[in-house]
């Protein structure tokens, strides 16, 4: 749950309410608020024709998407398909993720379209702005101007945006607010155009204009952030975003209708000319420009802040290699991940150097979150007919969204070779990652055995008596991830009695379980062999952070508080000056044979998941683990091969 304080008050903005509202416009809806600023200019520049079934037809198609897909798929349906309370691709996985892999595939391609978004996002909504400044200036340095913005804007995400982000509903209030009265200002010169509303106009548009199918392309640039509002669900809540919605929606249809009207009295524009900015007073030029370059910033900002929590997740549900996660502030929910974070910097200012211009970048723009959606619908098709859900309305959600959203794919790939390629890249790097992490986890899984402990209950009770065996710690703690409370990984009875008997007072077992419900934070603890032996289970929520060495002393002091043990020292001369019980973590790193013969996918799979690793910090860093009191040990999978002959003695 995400929450804002200030001036001494905590506000929960998960609950309906007018400052819930606010915030939920300035988070939400950045990406899907400022496209008005390229769509209309994407549809008359690549209109094979100026004419009026251009203007109308793509308005009745921009109309028509944003009520089917976004206002029917996700407002309505996906926004009341959450995880508790949290939403998205991922929170979507976390409720069917004991099934097949496919759904781990499916996933994994919408999540990684997802991210690949978060970088053209940026780009193109602060491009498309800045470039307003040419109808004053045709000499501004635009790429320079746009690059500058950007490196401040990711320079300080490592900061939190505690104190700027108070401000961004009220701004993104303020270019709704402008939307409204600048598309109204022209309606009233063409009210006609409101016709456009007919679906008839959109079909003939479809079937008449030369290439208007492929125009989708660019009509679909208007439900681009719909995936994003689903994914902030867990920040906003269902009604916030719903209520808000429609303030949202009666704001962008205006505007796009009003820029349609411009069109139609004026004619085509001249080369380089924007509808959007063209439709605006010469006097509110400046600060119209101002205003839009806000609400691009804010759209990046909420585009950022949504990678993070996506990876984050991803991350929590074993998709991602674990890399650094902070808490840049006191907000629950509002994380920075610095190599994301730097990653997304570079990849942002290499889409403006190369692209140069956002008419340039709408190529790139609109094919990857058209995959997501399409994972989306299959997962969210999915889950309802899991839950039961007559299966006749179940095929028709499924067909109706599918036949969208597969013409609008249709309709992008044409656009591949002019810069689709480069978002079809980049989000393939992020599913070489997440299949290579997931499925080469699996695979190392697959040869993970366990042992039943009570097998070693005497072993343990003798090591801890044998003044032979060095002792090594007073407390030694394995983390493990047998299920069962009964059992343990043969690795750790490896490293405690073979590798190197390793002599303690007592023995900790941690599981750490991470649970569907995003939220959930509690502990419980299985006393094994009162005074040597014990299992504590941490069940967290994806949304949590596993700060394990935090919670195991917490552990500790309850435990110590209901008198179950004592952290004094074993050492009579330590114990004798108040010195506490010393303790040691031991993690286990298994490593596959090379002598053992894989086939080729799971070589290929193994091969990915090395390259995973290049991205992944260690469990001490990921378990914030205290990396003095660690030990990382390395021990070989163990895989029964048969031997096809013995090799034979001879005597010299």
């Amino acid at each position: 749950m995400m929450s804002m304080e200030g001036n001494g008050k905590h506000l929960d903005i998960k609950k309906l309410s007018v400052a819930g509202v606010l915030v939920t416009m300035g988070i939400v809806f950045g990406d899907l608020g400022t496209s008005p600023l390229y769509v209309m200019k994407a549809i008359v520049r690549s209109g094979a024709e100026f004419n009026d079934l251009l203007i109308y037809g793509s308005l009745s198609c921009i109309f028509w998407t944003l009520t089917l897909q976004t206002t029917t798929k996700y407002i309505v349906i996906a926004l009341r398909v959450d995880n508790k309370g949290e939403g998205g691709i991922l929170s979507l996985f976390a409720l069917t993720r004991k099934k097949a892999s496919w759904a781990a595939l499916l996933t994994m391609t919408g999540g990684a379209a997802l991210l690949a978004d978060g970088v053209i996002t940026p780009a193109i909504t602060v491009t498309s702005s800045v470039e307003g400044l040419r109808l004053i200036n045709e000499q501004v340095p635009v790429v320079a101007i746009v690059l500058l913005i950007l490196a401040v804007l990711f320079f300080i995400q490592q900061f939190g945006t505690t104190l700027v982000g108070s401000s961004f509903g009220p701004i993104m209030l303020v270019w709704f607010g402008t939307l409204s009265i600048l598309g109204f200002s022209q309606l009233v010169h063409h009210p006609g155009i409101l016709r456009a509303m007919n679906p008839a106009y959109a079909y003939s548009f479809l079937s008449e204009y030369p290439g208007g199918f492929i125009l989708l392309g660019a009509v679909f640039l208007c439900t681009t952030g719909a995936e994003a509002l689903y994914a902030d669900l867990g920040h906003c809540g269902r009604q916030n975003i719903q209520v808000s919605w429609l303030f949202v929606k009666l704001a962008l249809l205006l505007n796009y209708f009003g820029q349609g009207a411009w069109l139609i009295v004026n004619g085509a524009p001249a080369e380089g000319v924007n509808p959007f900015f063209a439709i605006m007073p010469e006097w509110f030029l400046i600060p119209g420009i101002i205003i839009a370059t806000a609400a691009a910033i804010i759209a990046s900002q909420a585009i950022i802040s949504g990678s993070f929590t996506i990876v984050k997740e991803a991350i929590s549900l074993n998709f991602w290699p674990k890399v650094r996660v902070l808490n840049p502030t006191l907000i629950r929910g509002q994380v920075y991940l610095p190599f994301v974070n730097w990653y997304l910097w570079v990849a942002c200012s290499m889409v403006v150097i190369f692209f140069r211009a956002s008419a340039n970048m709408e190529a790139a723009y609109g094919l990857a979150i058209t995959i997501t959606e399409m994972m989306t619908t299959f997962l969210l098709t999915y889950y309802l007919y899991q839950k039961g859900l007559n299966h006749r309305i179940v095929l028709l959600i499924f067909l109706t969204f599918l036949t969208i959203e597969s013409s609008f794919l249709i309709a992008n790939l044409h656009k591949f070779s002019d810069g689709g390629w480069f978002t079809i890249l980049i989000a393939s790097v992020f599913f070489i990652i997440m299949f290579g992490w997931y499925f080469g986890r699996k695979l190392k899984n697959r040869y993970v055995t366990f042992t039943d402990l009570d097998k070693y209950f005497n072993l343990f009770r003798d090591l801890t008596q044998d003044t032979s065996v060095p002792k090594l710690a007073t407390n030694l703690v394995y983390i493990i991830k047998a299920n069962r409370p009964d059992q343990v990984e043969s690795k750790v009875i490896h490293s405690i009695f073979q590798k190197q008997p390793k002599r303690a007072d007592r023995y900790w077992l941690l599981h750490v379980n991470g649970v569907d419900d995003p939220n959930r934070f509690e502990y419980q603890v299985t006393e094994l062999m009162p005074g040597i032996l014990y299992r504590i289970d941490f069940h967290i929520g994806f949304k949590i952070e596993p700060k394990i060495n935090l919670y195991f002393r917490e552990v500790l002091e309850d435990l110590v508080r209901e008198g179950t043990i004592k952290l004094e020292s074993s050492f009579a001369s330590l114990r004798k000056h108040d010195i506490p019980a010393d303790f040691l973590f031991v993690l286990i790193d298994r490593v596959m044979p090379r002598d053992y013969k894989l086939s080729k996918m799971e070589n290929v799979t193994l091969s990915l998941h090395s390259f995973s690793r290049l991205f992944c910090i260690s469990d001490v860093k990921a378990l914030q683990l205290d990396a003095c009191n660690t030990i990382e040990e390395r021990v070989p999978i163990l895989i029964d091969q048969p031997i096809p002959q013995r090799i034979k003695r001879i005597e010299l």
